[in-house]
């Protein structure tokens, strides 16, 4: 982990607003060429956050295009039965990963393969290159079973949820290796703002933190590092304790927020872990009309000092930071997302100058 050290590189978030693939990692290359991404286009129903990544989950019943899990038949015990099965042919060395069911595939993410045909043919290799995939929070409060309850309060199917997540993580994570580049996956987890609500009033820390773990620990388990994207506000101190190696955050919208965890933010930075500051804001159109280079590097120069004022060494904070979207642009429009990506690449450029000073 310590070896890679960003110092204010540009990166996405993983999604666009366009309805080609080919097109879409043009783009990603104009703007992020050191760490590209494969990227997710929900114009496609089936590159939606949880329909992208739910195939290969016992009991999936697909009814008039909508999904859930029926934990209430034979059916789902006998498939059950065979996900642990293939789960720990793989665990034990028995299966190659990539020959599992718990691979990506086409029909669901012909991003990912556009993306990793085309990075082995660029002429400029990248210092690393993204992948994501759903959080487990966020995809177990998303799944519902036959009677309209969570799967997250369910311990069988929450269990092969996490794991098929963990799974298709390293899976990503082998096959982005074989580019060259350090590869990197993020875990979206937009769920984890409901912590503590009455929604998820009986969700424990725990059950958080064990779930986030074993995905974790599996994107480590193939030599990637894994990062956390959560777009609104939540605890951070969950977050921040856990094992990813970079947290990814709004921090054009709830910085404050952040900075009321300043023991979590302090011991993250001095443990050489990443901050990936969602500077540049997508969630309203005005803020993206509004906003300059100028007015951005302003606004994050202030966070900066902010976190210098708690004792962290400017060029700490400067080797560990990425410039970010504050999220993924993939419900703008095509002139707000080319505006932000053109927005990330000027900050990022100005703060890299910079930070030959630091």
């Amino acid at each position: 982990m310590n070896s890679f050290k960003p110092g204010f590189l540009p990166l996405l978030i993983g999604s666009l607003p366009v309805d080609d693939h080919d097109k879409a990692i043009e783009m990603v290359l104009k703007y992020t060429p050191e760490i590209p991404l494969w990227v997710q286009l929900p114009v496609f129903k089936e590159e939606g956050m949880i329909e992208q990544f739910i195939p290969g989950l016992p009991g999936l019943t697909v009814e008039q295009d909508k999904f859930y899990l029926d934990t209430s038949g034979e059916k789902f015990n006998k498939e059950l039965l065979q996900f642990y099965e293939d789960y720990l042919s793989v665990v034990d060395g028995q299966t190659e990963l990539h020959k599992s069911p718990f691979v990506l595939t086409r029909d669901t993410a012909r991003g990912f393969f556009v993306f990793t045909d085309k990075i082995s043919r660029v002429s400029n290799t990248p210092v690393a290159v993204k992948g994501q995939i759903t959080g487990p929070i966020t995809f177990c409060t998303a799944v519902k079973d036959q009677d309209g309850r969570m799967i997250f309060y369910n311990d069988q199917a929450r269990d092969c949820a996490v794991k098929l997540l963990a799974m298709k993580a390293a899976w990503q994570v082998q096959v982005l290796s074989e580019l060259g580049p350090r590869p990197i996956v993020f875990f979206d987890e937009p769920a984890l703002a409901g912590f503590g609500s009455s929604a998820f009033i009986s969700i424990t820390r725990d059950e958080i933190s064990n779930c986030l773990k074993e995905v974790i620990d599996a994107v480590h388990g193939q030599g990637g590092l894994a990062g956390i994207h959560v777009c609104a506000n939540t605890d951070w101190s969950i977050v921040l304790k856990s094992p990813a190696d970079i947290v990814s955050f709004d921090a054009y919208a709830f910085f404050d927020k952040f900075l009321l965890y300043p023991d979590d933010v302090i011991d993250f930075f001095k443990s050489g872990r990443i901050v990936a500051w969602g500077i540049i804001p997508t969630l309203n159109p005005e803020d993206i009309e509004k906003e300059t280079a100028d007015s951005i590097v302003a606004n994050l120069e202030a966070k900066i000092d902010k976190i210098e004022d708690m004792g962290i060494d400017r060029k700490i904070i400067a080797s560990q930071s990425l410039i970010t979207p504050s999220c993924g642009t993939g419900s703008l429009s095509l002139e707000h997302a080319v505006r932000v990506l053109k927005l990330t690449r000027e900050v990022s450029d100005r703060f890299m100058k910079k930070n030959e000073v630091y």
